[in-house]
């Protein structure tokens, strides 16, 4: 693989501490060993940095992340993950056979399609005071199409026993839940999976709780 000077600069990831697209992201990059610099967008303070005119230049969706790497600027996080596979040495995020790719692709999208824009903050904003309930319904209707899917594809990981992307989309899914008080017991193989993920140092150094811009107060 031969990579223009360009990629010899670090990758700057524009992102939040608790957005699980910006953990999708900071995963994918420790499980690859890539080193990146961080710019904080707080989605909270000035009224949400992502809303500036400047912020806009890098991702016109004023959403989080956005990524500059190798001479471009990326968002969405999925695109993202798979840029970072296809340019990076360090252990596949995407299986080589056909059929386990075609899962993980499956699974990452029902989770970053069909359950977290859902909880997305611009999203429960305009829900108002209905914010929890509406969230845990969406987490659980997802959650139950999620559950006998892992039950079929899942080994150690979500599709059999190498970490991919559908293991990077399902924690921060999964610290989603729980912060909207879902109980992720009803979902064992879920579970199983993410208490198995987040022994995994990749998984521990992206943590919310972990980052620059994370409050005192959640630090861990």
């Amino acid at each position: 693989m031969h990579l223009s000077l360009v990629c010899l600069a670090k990758p700057v990831l524009h992102g939040y501490f608790r957005s699980s697209c910006s953990w999708r992201v900071r995963i994918a990059f420790a499980l690859k060993g890539v080193e990146y610099d961080q710019v904080p967008v707080s989605l909270i303070k000035d009224g949400g940095q992502q809303l500036t005119e400047q912020y806009k230049t890098l991702n016109p969706m004023q959403q989080v992340p956005a990524v500059e790497m190798d001479g471009i600027t990326l968002s969405q996080s999925l695109a993202v993950i798979q840029y970072i596979d296809e340019t990076r040495p360090g252990p596949r995020l995407l299986p080589a056979d056909p059929k386990k790719r075609a899962q993980v692709r499956m699974i990452s999208d029902i989770i970053a399609s069909g359950i977290q824009p859902l909880q997305n903050l611009y999203v429960i904003q305009k829900i108002g005071a209905e914010k929890v309930q509406w969230s845990q319904h969406f987490i659980d209707r997802g959650f139950q199409a999620l559950e006998p899917i892992l039950k079929q594809t899942a080994g150690k990981y979500c599709v059999g026993d190498e970490i991919s992307m559908a293991d990077i989309c399902l924690v921060p899914q999964v610290y989603n839940a729980e912060r909207f008080k879902v109980d992720v017991g009803q979902y064992p193989t879920i579970k199983r999976l993410n208490q198995t993920l987040l022994e995994i140092e990749a998984f521990k150094v992206s943590h919310p709780s972990r980052q620059p811009d994370t409050p005192a107060d959640l630090r861990a």
